[in-house]
């Protein structure tokens, strides 16, 4: 498994002020503590990669990140914001959905769950919303290794379910384990299939 070139371009609080949409851009974004910075290192193999925009304060931004010359790693804020104000929370979720809605080159969102939780609401409410703006997501179950393989497969089939419930289909789902990088290959290769489609590959103006 190789090590990814990854370099931190820019910390934004506004989608208008993101890099030039000239590369293909995948996001990454969960609720606290789902593993997401641990993940994000796992896929680069650059221990401490994500915490490169984590000084104070950096957390509530947009962070991108150039990955291999072509495409953009974007390590977002959490969603939930349930130690914060109400005002600082629709300020976070006005920088997180115009972002999300507006960002012309997003290619793909990877939406991450803690695979030990049953269903939660604020992630539920989250997706929804996704679907609602057809904005394109895929499902990333994180720290499967905390679990047997039985549990696993358990956890995610009460989740496909539970989503069938009100879906007509399910996004691609990844398990992984930061930890173990687990599910690292199976990501990434999804990524650069995506990038084959996309008009903001490397060499288009």
């Amino acid at each position: 498994m190789a090590q990814l070139s990854a370099r931190f371009i820019t910390s934004n609080t506004e989608y208008k002020s993101c890099p030039p949409a000239r590369f293909p851009e995948f996001a990454f974004i969960g609720r606290s503590n789902v593993g997401k910075s641990s993940l994000i290192n796992s896929l680069t193999f650059h221990k401490g990669l994500a915490k490169t925009s984590q000084t104070p304060g950096k957390t509530q931004l947009i962070n991108h990140f150039m990955i291999d010359d072509k495409w953009y790693l974007v390590d977002l804020p959490g969603y939930g914001f349930a130690k914060v104000s109400k005002e600082k929370r629709r300020d976070f979720e006005k920088m997180i959905f115009d972002y999300l809605i507006n960002r012309e080159n997003l290619t793909c969102l990877f939406v991450l769950l803690d695979i030990r939780l049953k269903p939660q609401a604020v992630d539920i409410e989250f997706m929804n919303r996704m679907v609602e703006h057809e904005i394109p997501f895929y499902i990333v179950f994180t720290k499967a290794d905390k679990l047997s393989q039985k549990q696993v497969n358990e956890s995610v089939d009460a989740y496909k379910n539970f989503l069938l419930e009100s879906w007509d289909e399910l996004p691609e789902i990844f398990i992984t384990s930061a930890e173990k990088h687990v599910g690292r290959e199976g990501i990434l290769d999804s990524i650069d299939e995506l990038i084959k489609s996309s008009p903001y590959k490397v060499g288009k103006s």
